[in-house]
């Protein structure tokens, strides 16, 4: 076996006693190829005198223990393999019947490779008839011999140099159905292409293609008509949106991995800021159904848990700490919004009055529908379930540590997704880190906080009633367990 372990390949090498020099050239070769690992049969090695030379040639070129055959090519043996003279005349009627049978000539798995050693005046190389459509190895250039040995090699070994890539996922924005665009594809492919290149101009492409996503989001506004099922209606919205949730999800993890900074983060807030309107009251109606929003609602929450999981995932707690710290500027377009400019991250946590209606039109008995289809969408294999959960429980964190904030006033954020967490008895995966005293520090930016004391109290907010958390069949959830508070920032 290899270092690498693959096994020695047996390897003929078929070739014509041209000359010494010749001879001498196909046994410095062999000899450089029997010290790269591969077992070669050559006739001044394995055949001795008294043997059949003839029977040798053709047991070796039909024997199926032999993978490869090299075909050392240079003038004389062209000849004689056209010619059908001596003994490589012999072998050239057993090689090319074997080519003639071979099940698939163009494939990635070939026995026979011509190895080129002389060349005309015209530099045309001297090539039997019977291989000349089958690719070659050049070794007649002296200053290509190292790379063309490789190549050698590597065919021998089945390793080319060229492997094919992973196949990626197609483009988001060719599942979407043709009726509901947001029109991005482009414009992500340009923000993803300057980011992985560390361009100049990333923040302006980024930038280019949030305003294009919230300009076009108005693409996805249902209307509420009262014929009892207006709740199909938001599913299938909040379906048909899914592609263009992951292709978000997928800029700002290619945001945190190549442009992890202030000027990102803000980009990233003020996409957010202009998101916000759509969970509202539109502008310019004089009539409309609160139930009109909810698909955008439910978008808003979703996209908000993801931005802050996948910040999260990487490590870019000052990221969170801009999106939940910082307010979202918001101006009110009638009287049943806010009656303040100025919002908190609580915002973008949004209940969906027309998923709770589904839930009692179709005798569901479910808890939560928003936490079920937040669980079912969450099919990525980089920001899974327990990512989203993880993000969720430390919003409600945030808000719950910072309870006289009159920004977070317009609500409280409530993590629907930790309804799945109940029987849960280890701490999520940051806070499982944060036993380290090191890592508590950096987790201490997304929680805004400066000690450990600041948790203890939220959890005795919990347990006094201060704070609600999900409730299911047979109890509440544990925060206590979820932070697993006894160990935080307890070792080095």
């Amino acid at each position: 076996m290899t270092e690498e372990g693959l096994s020695s390949p047996k390897t003929f090498i078929s070739y014509s006693w041209s000359s010494p020099e010749h001879e001498a050239w196909v046994l410095e070769l062999s000899t450089e190829l029997e010290e790269s690992g591969v077992e070669v049969i050559l006739d001044k090695w394995d055949l001795r005198e008294g043997a059949d030379k003839y029977a040798f040639m053709e047991k070796m070129v039909t024997d199926p223990s032999v993978g490869k055959v090299v075909v050392v090519c240079d003038r004389n043996y062209a000849e004689k393999a056209d010619g059908r003279k001596d003994g490589v005349g012999t072998e050239t009627q057993i090689i090319s019947r074997e080519l003639y049978e071979q099940i698939d000539p163009a494939g990635q798995q070939q026995r026979f490779v011509a190895v080129i050693t002389e060349k005309d005046e015209k530099g045309t190389p001297y090539v039997p008839t019977f291989l000349k459509s089958r690719i070659y190895i050049d070794m007649a250039d002296s200053s290509l011999r190292s790379e063309s040995f490789e190549r050698l090699l590597r065919w021998i070994f089945d390793k080319p140099l060229y492997k094919r890539p992973d196949r990626g996922k197609p483009p988001a924005h060719i599942f979407v159905d043709d009726k509901i665009s947001l029109g991005t594809s482009s414009r992500y492919r340009l923000a993803t292409e300057a980011l992985r290149q560390d361009k100049a101009s990333a923040p302006g492409a980024v930038r280019d293609y949030f305003n294009t996503f919230v300009e076009n989001l108005e693409n996805f506004r249902i209307e509420c008509v009262d014929d009892g099922e207006f709740d199909d209606k938001v599913i299938e919205s909040i379906d048909t949106f899914l592609p263009y949730r992951n292709e978000v999800v997928d800029l700002l993890s290619a945001i945190t991995r190549y442009r992890p900074n202030l000027e990102m983060y803000e980009a990233i807030h003020q996409f957010f800021e202009r998101l916000l309107p759509y969970r509202f009251w539109p502008p310019g109606r004089s009539t409309w159904h609160d139930w009109n929003a909810d698909n955008y609602r439910f978008m808003l929450n979703e996209l908000f848990l993801y931005a802050v999981a996948v910040l999260l995932k990487n490590r870019r707690f000052d990221g969170v700490n801009l999106l939940t710290e910082r307010a979202y500027y918001f101006s009110p377009t009638s009287p049943d919004v806010p009656d303040r400019n100025m919002l908190g991250f609580t915002s973008f946590c949004c209940h969906v009055s027309s998923l709770d209606y589904r839930n009692q039109r179709l005798k569901l008995n479910r808890v939560s529908l928003m936490a079920d289809m937040l669980r079912d969408r969450a099919k990525r294999t980089d920001i899974n379930f327990e990512d989203i959960s993880q993000a969720d429980f430390l919003l409600f964190l945030r808000d719950a540590l910072h309870p006289n904030d009159k920004l977070n006033a317009y609500g409280n954020w409530y993590p629907d997704t930790l309804l799945f967490s109940g029987h849960r008895g280890l701490p999520f995966e940051l806070f499982a880190r944060g036993q380290s005293s090191k890592y508590f520090e950096e987790l201490k930016v997304a929680l805004g906080i400066s000690g450990k004391d600041q948790l203890s109290r939220v959890v005795d907010d919990i347990k006094t009633g201060a704070r609600d958390l999900p409730r299911f069949r047979f109890g509440r959830v544990n925060a206590a367990n979820l932070i697993g508070l006894d160990q935080i920032a307890t070792r080095p």
